[in-house]
């Protein structure tokens, strides 16, 4: 588990993935021609729950080839 802090809405917080996760959620950023904080920004407008679950499943679905509303 790494903890990174991120701002969110121009509030700091931390955020708590597995190395991997944070890897995988880089090259989504990439792709997406985002920076990480600002795809996770957009992550925490569409979640319900917590952060870094919405994060993990975003990043399975980007990696299934699903994004947002895909399924």
């Amino acid at each position: 588990m790494k903890k990174r802090s991120v701002l969110i809405a121009g509030h700091p917080t931390s955020v708590s993935l597995e190395e991997e996760f944070w890897d995988a959620l880089k090259s989504v950023a990439l792709a997406r021609g985002l920076s990480v904080n600002a795809l996770i920004e957009e992550i925490d407008q569409t979640r319900t729950g917590n952060l870094s679950s919405a994060i993990r499943v975003h990043v399975l679905k980007a990696v299934q080839g699903r994004g947002p509303g895909e399924g």
